[in-house]
């Protein structure tokens, strides 16, 4: 039976709409697996049936191939070479591939998904009479892992969080089962972007034990909590560098500087191949065994570590350091606000001015927002200009920033100008945008 399920033999694994699989028919699914000829990597699409999926990941993985989750098989077989001597696991980036079409894959081991599954199951309690539901697409690393670790802990993994004791989601979806009728699982594991504190408030109001961590495609587990503040995960050594950002594009000042997050543990990835905006090596290591994406991140005051954000999402204006994530997780606990992100926009004074882009409940005015907001932002962080619409997203749900810059630069008019009307072939709702008071 692989590594990866741990299952008593007649227990449910999976539990997909009306399909049932227990641990031992998917042993058998797993061994009697087709897979292309040769040794080559194997692709693992989105889009396809669920247990088919998980069966044919676990097949790669059992028999020594190496399996490019998301990717198809000649987009497989186009990464071969490139992929590093051990690679058993790849993982897609978001908005990864490169201009040839290459995508962007992080090589991993499967032993370093394997060394973390005890550690998440005594941090989180997930046991073997637990049903987990992942509340996103599988071909995304966290849903992935979410999905696989389940089955090592001889848990059931279900498709809905009605029918679940156990989430795993991103704080944008936690949000939307809080204001959902639907029952919600008395534990969360939330990741992927940081926790508002007033989401939090409002999920423990509920009665749901939050089980936070962070950590990264590269990296793995690198923090993880339960009681709003994030310590190293257990094998992890984190280590907060100084470094200088660099000015910010379109600003005239002097460079700024951060404190970057870098880690070192049995959980890290190989390496990074193919193509990507960033190109490869977008993980950097260090001669002793730690390694960044980037994350910039500060002590909280209660032992632990607050992680603001990538360094190239920075916004410096009139001279402040604005992080945006930072800035994005506040805007979000913010009663009606579904989703935010904030970009800087080139401004003749300050060099950049912030640009929050929000979803918002029916009925809520992006007025009342901004009125809201100066209780929880500094000024120096409080967007000049506001901008309510839908998000585009990536494949694994995530805001894709590089996107709505393009579209938000590409829409801005001289300052001052405060409306903007989207076409009428725009598939999105009207734009409509009012200026904060400086």
């Amino acid at each position: 039976m692989s590594d990866w399920l741990h299952g008593a033999p007649h227990d449910v694994a999976l539990s997909f709409g009306g399909d049932v699989v227990r641990y031992a028919d998917l042993a058998r699914l797993v061994g009697a697996a087709r897979l292309p000829e040769g040794d080559g990597a194997i692709g693992c699409p989105a889009g396809v049936d669920p247990v088919v999926f998980v069966t044919t990941v676990l097949a790669a993985l059992d028999r020594g191939r190496p399996v490019i989750v998301g990717a198809s098989d000649d987009e497989a077989a186009r990464l071969t070479p490139l992929l590093p001597a051990r690679t058993e696991l790849g993982l897609l980036t978001s908005g990864s591939s490169g201009a040839d079409g290459m995508p962007r894959v992080i090589a991993r081991t499967n032993e370093s998904w394997l060394a973390s599954a005890e550690p998440l199951a005594e941090l989180a309690g997930i046991g073997s009479a637990d049903r987990v539901v992942a509340t996103g697409p599988l071909h995304v690393s966290m849903h992935l892992y979410a999905v696989l670790h389940a089955l090592r802990m001889g848990a059931t993994v279900v498709d809905t969080a009605e029918r679940a004791t156990v989430a795993h989601a991103t704080p944008t979806r936690l949000h939307r089962m809080l204001d959902g009728d639907a029952t919600t699982p008395g534990v969360v594991v939330v990741a992927g972007a940081a926790l508002a504190p007033a989401l939090r408030e409002r999920a423990v109001e509920r009665g749901i034990r939050l089980v936070e961590y962070y950590g990264a495609a590269e990296l793995s587990f690198v923090l993880g909590g339960t009681d709003g503040s994030l310590r190293a995960f257990p094998g992890v050594e984190v280590e907060l560098r100084d470094r200088a950002l660099g000015p910010a594009p379109h600003a005239r000042s002097a460079p700024h500087a951060g404190t970057e997050l870098w880690a070192s543990s049995p959980y890290l990835a190989l390496d990074a191949v193919g193509g990507g905006e960033l190109g490869p090596g977008m993980l950097r290591r260090d001669a002793r065994g730690f390694a960044t994406v980037g994350d910039l991140a500060e002590a909280d005051g209660r032992g632990g570590v607050r992680v603001l954000g990538r360094a190239d999402a920075a916004i410096v204006t009139a001279g402040a350091t604005v992080l945006a994530e930072d800035v994005e997780a506040r805007l979000t606990g913010i009663p009606g606000v579904e989703a935010a992100a904030v970009i800087g926009e080139p401004h003749e004074l300050l060099g950049e001015r912030v640009v929050a882009v929000v979803e918002l409940a029916a009925g809520i005015g992006v007025d009342r927002v901004a009125a809201l907001a100066r209780s929880v932002l500094a000024s120096s962080e409080l967007p000049r200009r506001w901008v309510v619409r839908q998000l585009p997203r990536t494949a694994s749900g995530k805001v894709a920033r590089g996107v709505l810059r393009e579209e938000i630069l590409a829409e801005s008019t001289h300052d001052g100008a405060t409306t903007h009307e989207a076409s009428s072939t725009h598939e999105t709702p009207p734009t409509h945008e009012a200026e904060a008071a400086r």
